[in-house]
């Protein structure tokens, strides 16, 4: 089941997917005493993410884990973290457990160490935190990586290079036992990958995402006259 949410403006939508994950992270914490949310890279979160880490959690009792990341060396600018971290450090979120992706040690052994990370949360991921690409990719999934798409692949994997590029993701098994996916989708340039996302069209990555509750956050430029 997804839920739609449409705002007026992208940065009303920033706004709204932040009380959405807040949400969500807040009812977890109440009912387990601790949650988890894992948040994307790439280029429009970054509004989002400024909202949400200055939001009244309880923040001590969050993890936060990284979605995808580039494979280069720590305090390089591409790396996801390089962003991230900065956001936290110097917000509420800096009482949360910040779980980096630890690309600098190879990729092999960054999805070594991040399943031992995953597999230390009291179960699936309470909230993900998804983009969409204009080729329909999310996280670091595109076809013709060798991930493959269905529930028995590995939670976490290398994609081939990107932009030059090697990249590590979550994978769709850990997308999808997440208990909320939280899309972020703004922009008319979005408009023809949003209805496709919309449609579960399995010919693009973001399509293959299926979790069991999903929440769409979108401006009216993305969503045009579809609603």
């Amino acid at each position: 089941m997804t839920d739609l949410l449409v705002s007026d403006d992208a940065d009303t939508a920033d706004a709204r997917a932040a009380d959405v994950i807040a949400d969500a992270l807040d009812i977890a914490i109440a009912l387990r005493g601790r949650a988890s949310v894992a948040l994307s890279g790439g280029t429009t979160p970054w509004r989002m993410i400024a909202h949400l880490v200055h939001l009244p959690l309880a923040w001590h009792a969050v993890d936060v884990l990284q979605v995808d990341e580039r494979v280069a060396p720590d305090g390089d600018p591409v790396r996801n973290l390089s962003r991230l971290a900065p956001l936290i450090q110097e917000s509420a979120a800096s009482a949360a457990t910040l779980h980096p992706m630890r690309v600098a040690l190879g990729a092999n052994a960054a999805i070594a160490d991040y399943g031992r990370v995953l597999a230390s949360l009291d179960g699936p991921i309470d909230v993900v935190h998804l983009g969409l690409g204009e080729d329909g990719h999310t996280a670091s999934l595109t076809l013709g990586d060798p991930v493959p798409p269905g529930d028995h692949a590995p939670v976490i994997a290398t994609t081939q290079p990107h932009d030059g590029t090697l990249r590590v993701t979550l994978s769709y098994p850990a997308l999808n036992s997440a208990g909320l996916v939280v899309w972020l989708v703004t922009g008319r340039h979005k408009r023809d990958i949003l209805h496709r996302l919309r449609a579960g069209d399995p010919s693009i990555s973001a399509g293959r995402v299926a979790p069991r509750r999903a929440v769409l956050v979108a401006d009216r430029a993305a969503v045009g006259d579809d609603r």
